[in-house]
C-alpha cells in the first residue's frame, strides 16, 4: 500500500503540470526578490521611518517604492501565467510547434478571464490575488494550444505566406490555435458573467471563497478552517493569504475595531480573532509559520543548498515576506511539507487562541503592520510582554515540528541526486571521447543541470581548500615503493566521482588551471606525510593536463614554489595527462626543458603506440613511460598487446626512459611484464589509491 501511494506521489511530482507550476515558480523569484525588498522599504515598521519616506521630497522614496512594488508584486500572476506556460511548452512541445504561441495565447485569455480590461490594465486584478487563476489559465491554455497545432498541422491546414521569411510564417502558423483559444476563453467568460452576474471569471472564484465562510459565527473553528485553507491553497502555489484578502477584510479586520470600542468603554476587550492576530501569531514569517522551517533548516539541515537558500530568504522572511522559500525550496507540490506546513500554522492559531481565550495573553487592541517582526509584533499588538513570549513559544514548538520534516527531505533529496549523478555519470562514460568538444552545461536538460551544479561545488570546494587526494603506491619488480601517484579524490553525495569528468567540468567552467593548482598545492602540502607512509626517497606524481603544462601561468607558478622550496630536494615528477595532442613546438620544448631543470621529473601517461605517442619520444623530454592500461589488460588476451608493450620498452631503454605499468592487477600480469622487461608497477595487485588517513 505504502509502494502504491509513493508511486503515486512520485507521478504526481513528475507530472507536466507539477513540474511547470515548479520551474514557472522558480523563474520568477527575481521578480520575487526585488518586489520583497520594496516592499521591505515602503512598509518597514518604525513610525519615524515612515514620516521620513512620506515627507520627503514630497514623497519620493515612497513613490518610487511604490512604482517598484506595483510592477513586480502587482503584476505577480501576469508573470506567473507567462512563466508557467513557457515551462509547459518547454516540457510537452515538440520541435515544430511554436512555443511563443501558446504564451501569447495563454496572457490573452488570463487578461480575459481576470477581467483586466475591467480597470484599464491596472494592477488590481494582476496581483497575487490572482495566481490561482494564472496557474488554471497558463495549463489549460498551453495544454490546449499543444493540441490544436498538432492537430492543424496533421490536417496540414497550417497558414502560410510564400516568399515570407520563416519567422513570419512561423508567426501565421500560431494565429489559428490562438484564434479558437481566445474565442473560446471570452465564450467561457460571457458565460460565467451571464449566469453568475459576475463581472468576471476571477469574480466568480472570489465570490466562491466568500461564500465559503458565510456560513456561521465568527469564532474559533471558522479562523482554523481559514488557516487550512490558506495553507491549502499555498501547497498548490496560489497566494493563499492574498486569495482569502477578502475573506480576512469581512470577518476577522473588524475584531480590532471591537476592542478598540470596548476598551474605549472601559470595558475588556474580548474579541480574539483580528488581522493582527493572524499577522502576529500564525503567519510569523509568511504562510506556513515558514520562520520556522527557516530555523530548522539553519539549525538542522545537512544540505548546503537549502542552508544557501534558508541564508538568502532569511532578511525577508524576518518581515513575514517568504516566497522565496516557499517557491525557492520548494513549498508547493512538496509532499514531504504537507504536513508540517498545514501542522504548524494550526498549532500556533490554536495554542495562540487559547492562550488569548483564556485570558493568558491580553486580547489585541492595537493596529500591527503585517511586515512587524516578531516578538516586536506580539508586543505590540497585545501591549504585553505576554504577547512576544506567546510568539516565542509558538516559534519554538513549530521549530520542533519541522524538524524531523528537514531531516526526511535531506534524505530524499539525497537518494535523488544519488540516481540523478550516477545516470549522469553513466552518460558521460559512455560518450566521453564524443563529449570532449561540447561543453556539459551548455546542454538545456537535466545532465546540463547537474553538470552545472556539479561545476559550482568543484569551484566551491577549491576557493575553500577542500580538495582532497588519495594516493596510489608505485612498486618495482623487487617489491620496493619507488613511488606513488597523487589521486583526485571529489566526492558528490557522498560518491567519488569519476576523474575525469572533474577536469572536464573545471574546463567547461574556466577554472581547469585553479583546479591543477589546487592538486599541486595539495601534494606540497602532504608530502611529508606521504613520506612517512611510504619511504623517505619516493617521488610524488602529480596529473597535469597536456593544456596546462606548457603555459606560463603554469610555468610562473613552478617557478615561485622552487624559489622556496627548491624542486631538488623533494623528488616531484609532473605526470602530463593527454586530455588534447602536444603539439611539439620551440616553446613547448623549452617549457619541458625549464621543467625538467628546476629537478621535476616528466612523465607522459597513457603511452601506446599511436603517432601522437610516438612523436613524444622524438624530442627525448620524457623521463617516464606509462603504459596504457588497455595494454596491460590486454596481456593475457590478445597476443599483440605484448609486442607492443615489448617493443615500447625496448626503445624506452634505448632513449633512456623509465616504463611503469598501470592496471597491474595480478601476479600473472607482473611476472608478463617482467619477462618482457618491464619492472615498475602500479595497480591493485599493490595497492589501491589510498587517503593519507586511511
Amino acid at each position: 500500500m505504502n509502494s502504491d501511494k509513493t508511486t503515486l506521489l512520485q507521478k504526481i511530482e513528475r507530472s507536466a503540470a507539477v513540474r511547470s507550476v515548479r520551474g514557472g515558480l522558480v523563474t520568477i523569484i527575481p521578480v520575487l526578490i526585488v518586489g520583497a525588498f520594496s516592499l521591505i522599504l515602503k512598509s518597514f515598521p518604525v513610525e519615524q521611518y515612515q514620516t521620513a519616506i512620506a515627507t520627503f521630497a514630497d514623497g519620493f522614496f515612497l513613490k518610487l517604492f511604490d512604482i517598484v512594488y506595483n510592477a513586480t508584486f502587482g503584476a505577480l500572476s501576469l508573470y506567473m501565467t507567462i512563466s508557467i506556460s513557457s515551462f509547459y511548452m518547454g516540457i510537452k512541445a515538440d520541435h515544430d510547434t511554436v512555443k511563443i504561441g501558446a504564451i501569447l495565447a495563454s496572457a490573452i485569455s488570463f487578461f480575459i478571464l481576470a477581467g483586466i480590461y475591467l480597470d484599464g490594465f491596472g494592477v488590481g486584478s494582476m496581483n497575487p490575488k490572482s495566481m490561482f487563476l494564472a496557474i488554471l489559465t497558463a495549463l489549460g491554455a498551453s495544454y490546449a494550444y499543444c493540441k490544436l497545432s498538432l492537430f492543424f498541422r496533421s490536417k496540414r491546414r497550417v497558414l502560410f505566406s510564400s516568399g515570407a521569411n520563416r519567422v513570419f510564417n512561423q508567426m501565421l502558423a500560431t494565429m489559428m490555435p490562438i484564434g479558437i483559444i481566445v474565442i473560446g476563453i471570452a465564450l467561457l467568460n460571457l458565460a460565467v458573467m451571464r449566469i453568475f452576474g459576475v463581472e468576471s471569471f476571477r469574480m466568480l472564484l472570489v465570490r466562491f471563497f466568500d461564500k465559503l465562510f458565510s456560513y456561521g459565527k465568527v469564532g474559533f473553528f471558522k479562523g482554523f478552517f481559514f488557516v487550512l485553507l490558506s495553507s491549502m491553497l499555498w501547497m498548490f502555489g496560489i497566494h493563499g493569504s492574498d486569495t482569502l484578502e477578502d475573506v480576512m477584510q469581512t470577518y476577522f479586520a473588524p475584531g480590532l475595531a471591537q476592542n478598540q470600542a470596548a476598551l474605549a468603554a472601559g470595558n475588556v476587550p474580548t474579541t480574539v480573532l483580528t488581522k493582527e492576530f493572524f499577522d502576529c501569531f500564525v503567519l510569523m514569517g509568511g504562510c506556513g509559520a515558514t520562520i520556522c522551517l527557516l530555523i530548522a533548516l539553519l539549525l538542522f539541515s545537512k544540505s548546503r543548498a537549502r542552508r544557501s537558500l534558508a541564508a538568502t530568504a532569511a532578511f525577508p522572511m524576518i518581515f513575514n515576506i517568504n516566497e522565496l522559500m516557499v517557491f525557492g525550496l520548494p513549498i508547493i507540490f512538496n509532499p514531504v511539507m504537507l504536513i508540517p506546513f498545514f501542522t504548524v500554522p494550526l498549532f500556533c492559531y490554536s495554542s495562540a487562541y487559547l492562550a488569548i481565550s483564556t485570558g493568558i495573553v491580553p486580547a489585541i487592541t492595537s493596529q500591527v503592520e503585517w511586515t512587524t517582526p516578531i516578538i516586536l509584533g506580539g508586543l505590540r499588538a497585545t501591549g504585553s510582554v505576554a504577547g512576544a513570549l506567546l510568539q516565542v513559544f509558538n516559534v519554538i514548538v513549530g521549530v520542533l515540528i519541522y524538524m524531523p520534516f528537514v531531516h526526511l527531505l535531506d534524505r530524499k533529496t539525497e537518494e535523488e541526486s544519488k540516481a540523478a549523478f550516477a545516470s549522469f555519470v553513466d552518460f558521460f562514460k559512455k560518450n566521453e571521447s564524443a563529449l570532449s568538444s561540447v561543453k556539459l552545461t551548455d546542454f538545456d536538460n537535466e545532465n546540463g543541470e547537474l553538470a552545472k551544479l556539479l561545476s559550482a561545488e568543484i569551484r566551491h570546494d577549491i576557493d575553500l581548500g577542500r580538495i582532497t587526494l588519495a594516493y596510489q603506491p608505485q612498486y618495482s619488480y623487487a617489491g620496493a615503493c619507488i613511488g606513488v601517484e597523487a589521486l583526485l579524490r571529489w566526492k558528490y553525495a557522498q560518491t567519488v566521482v569519476y576523474p575525469p569528468l572533474i577536469f572536464k567540468l573545471a574546463e567547461d567552467g574556466g577554472f581547469l588551471f585553479e583546479l591543477e593548482e589546487a592538486v599541486f598545492k595539495r601534494v606540497l602540502a602532504d608530502r611529508d606525510r606521504v613520506r612517512e607512509k611510504f619511504g623517505q626517497d619516493v617521488k610524488i606524481s602529480f596529473n597535469i593536463t597536456g593544456a596546462t603544462v606548457v603555459t606560463d601561468r603554469f610555468l610562473q607558478l613552478l617557478r615561485q614554489t622552487n624559489a622556496k622550496t627548491p624542486f631538488k630536494d623533494m623528488p616531484l615528477c609532473v605526470e602530463v595527462t593527454e586530455q588534447a595532442a602536444l603539439i611539439f613546438t620551440d616553446q613547448t620544448l623549452a617549457a619541458f626543458r625549464e621543467i625538467r631543470s628546476m629537478g621535476l621529473l616528466l612523465a607522459i601517461d597513457d603511452f601506446s603506440m599511436g603517432q601522437t605517442s610516438i612523436q613524444y619520444l622524438k624530442e627525448n623530454t620524457f623521463d617516464i613511460i606509462k603504459l596504457d592500461g588497455s595494454l596491460v589488460q590486454g596481456l593475457s588476451t590478445h597476443a599483440n598487446c605484448r609486442e607492443i608493450i615489448s617493443s615500447i620498452v625496448q626503445l624506452s631503454a634505448t632513449l633512456h626512459m623509465t616504463v611503469l605499468a598501470e592496471f597491474v592487477e595480478t601476479a600473472e600480469q607482473r611476472e608478463m611484464l617482467h619477462e618482457i622487461g618491464c619492472d615498475c608497477y602500479q595497480g591493485y595487485l599493490y595497492s589501491p589509491a589510498v587517503f593519507l588517513d586511511e
